[in-house]
């Protein structure tokens, strides 16, 4: 994900969600060519400035990228926008964690949510990063309605079928 301050973004992920730092790579720039439009979708002259990669918990790596836009950047966009978007992250337990994130001083929107239907069991939360982007809490401790019955099967690539 891009964000408006590497070190802030770092602050936010390490200080308060617990994630660790991996590796930083960078910077990346092409002055001659379009890979940055082919590879990436950008302007080709942007210049990825630095990108750090962090996992948190037992599996969930995350880029944070620092750009250098040549034309310039559009503001974060609402869930409701096209390329709106939220990370959730899953707790055990959302009340510990709401007031945890409210202690460390972190935007936290609204209440916990009881989820209904086919997602009974669930509870969520959202919460912004100190840039503005929305992350949620989820929970589901005790499973949710349409697990009782449900059969998972995993994504195969070389079965897309199945």
């Amino acid at each position: 994900m891009t964000v408006p301050d590497l070190d802030e973004a770092e602050r936010f992920f390490v200080d308060i969600l617990g994630a660790r730092h991996v590796y930083t790579l960078g910077p990346k720039r092409s002055d001659d060519d379009d890979w940055m439009t082919v590879q990436l979708g950008v302007h080709p002259r942007t210049v990825i400035e630095e990108v750090r990669l962090y996992r948190l918990g037992t599996g969930l790596n995350l880029e944070l990228f620092a750009y250098k836009a040549a034309d310039g950047q559009a503001s974060q966009p609402r869930n409701s926008d096209i390329g709106g978007h939220h990370l959730a992250l899953y707790v055990d337990d959302i009340d510990v964690a709401a007031d945890y994130l409210r202690d460390a001083g972190v935007e936290v929107m609204g209440v916990p949510v009881s989820s209904a239907q086919a997602a009974i069991g669930q509870r969520w939360l959202y919460f912004r990063s100190p840039w503005g982007m929305q992350f949620e809490l989820v929970s589901y401790p005790f499973g949710k309605a349409y697990e009782q019955d449900a059969v998972v099967k995993l994504w195969n690539p070389a079965h897309p079928e199945d």
